[in-house]
């Protein structure tokens, strides 16, 4: 998919990059695949803001996405590629042989008629779905179970993929977008291939419209706030942040800490960090 720009008609257009939209292929979701989102701006149900700069922002509804791909040994063909607004990833709609549709994760290459299936003697196909098991070392993959038969939590957005490396006992080492090493079970399911929409990140939405469109409002910069809203708040005129380093509104680091815990109990699934050699 590539990415188009537009003649500066307008100090907006001067900066906007847009996708092309080439691999949708279907315009209309499918009505029994969708459910109702219900927006609450980033308030708890005491209607306090816990979340901040979520509201507004287009309606939208929520596609079911089979996560899962329990439907084993049955072919499923590809009827078209879908934008999702819920996702940076585009979506597939398939339909089984029983005439059942479902959504997918689409990945990268897969077109109208296509053939998919999920089974644990499954070609090493785009699309296909496997045990890691029966998926051989080196293979690219995404849509990653943590645990088997919960659905796929990892690698699910646009662009990204893991590599399968080895597999030992009943764990196999899979290295993870962000470079960490990873330990999963042999037994939780993947698909083979990388996620559509590559240029995902490429993109300018060039005016603060666009942004409120997606339900984000605005930022204030804690530097023009009053010392008793923000840490970095106060002076005279414009005042250097005044402590070692940036910090969030509640006074904890912003840029550089460490928010996992210590002694997590999923540490000893994680071989190797991310930006560690």
């Amino acid at each position: 998919m590539g990415i188009k720009s537009f003649k500066p008609v307008t100090p907006s257009l001067r900066n906007t990059e847009l996708l092309t939209n080439e691999e949708i292929t279907k315009s209309s979701p499918e009505r029994k695949l969708l459910a109702p989102l219900k927006k609450n701006a980033g308030r708890n149900s005491y209607g306090r803001i816990t979340v901040r700069h979520h509201g507004g922002g287009n309606r939208r509804k929520y596609r079911i996405i089979d996560f899962k791909r329990n439907k084993v040994d049955m072919e499923a063909t590809v009827i078209g590629i879908e934008y999702d607004p819920n996702r940076t990833a585009n979506i597939a709609l398939i339909e089984y042989e029983d005439k059942e549709r479902a959504y997918i994760i689409a990945p990268l290459g897969l077109k109208d008629g296509d053939k998919v299936i999920s089974s644990d003697k499954a070609d090493i196909k785009i699309g296909n779905c496997l045990p890691i098991s029966s998926i051989p070392v080196g293979t690219m993959i995404y849509n990653i179970e943590l645990h088997k038969g919960q659905g796929a939590k990892l690698v699910r957005s646009a662009g990204m993929s893991a590599q399968l490396m080895a597999k030992e006992g009943k764990y196999a080492h899979v290295r993870m977008p962000s470079g960490e090493m990873r330990l999963i079970l042999v037994d939780c399911r993947a698909c083979i291939g990388q996620v559509g929409n590559l240029d995902h990140e490429n993109v300018s939405l060039g005016k603060a419209g666009r942004k409120r469109h997606m339900g984000i409002r605005p930022t204030v910069r804690g530097s023009v706030m009053n010392p008793v809203d923000h840490p970095h708040g106060g002076g005279e005129g414009r005042a250097p942040v005044g402590h070692a380093g940036p910090m969030t509104p509640w006074g904890k680091p912003a840029l550089g800490y460490k928010t996992r815990k210590s002694k997590h109990r999923t540490d000893k699934y994680i071989i190797k960090r991310r930006n560690k050699k």
